[in-house]
């Protein structure tokens, strides 16, 4: 890559190893941002098997998650844990291909025992909804890819 993007999540990867390295506890994912360049960090629920440090390590420009060049990320106001529904069991606020309108609920973040209702800040087609039900974010990070385009 000539734009510098490549040496960048080169240097990104190196220096997460390092990090994974140092933690303790084995680890389900791997999480980290430079620019568009992204990396992800999770560590292994009880009872489940985590994949080793090296296998986890996942990098993806967030350019690929944008799609096309239209698309708007609504992004994590706060860290916590997103849902996608108000309860267990109950139908999702959105899903991928529904119409939203500018300050339509899309999920709640749960923040410090504090459910906290995430609005859709354009009116679009939802293209992609990024993180899993009950998926710890951080802030900033894309939770929901929106076309901002009028319904059809």
């Amino acid at each position: 890559m000539t734009d510098g993007t490549g040496e960048t999540l080169d240097q990104l990867c190196r220096q997460v190893e390092r990090l994974v390295a140092s933690v303790p506890g084995p680890l389900d994912r791997v999480r980290a941002q430079i620019g568009e360049a992204v990396l992800e960090l999770q560590w292994a629920r009880p009872g489940t098997v985590a994949v080793s440090a090296t296998a986890s390590v996942v990098a993806t420009p967030v350019a690929a998650v944008a799609g096309t060049a239209g698309g708007h990320l609504l992004r994590a106001p706060l860290v916590g844990t997103f849902f996608r529904a108000g309860e267990p069991g109950a139908k999702p606020f959105i899903e991928v291909g529904d119409f939203v309108e500018t300050g339509q609920q899309i999920g709640i973040l749960e923040a410090m025992k504090l459910m906290n209702p995430i609005e859709a800040d354009c009116s679009g087609r939802v293209l992609e909804i990024l993180p899993g039900d009950g998926e710890g974010v951080e802030y900033d990070q894309p939770l929901v890819l929106i076309d901002p385009i009028g319904p059809e």
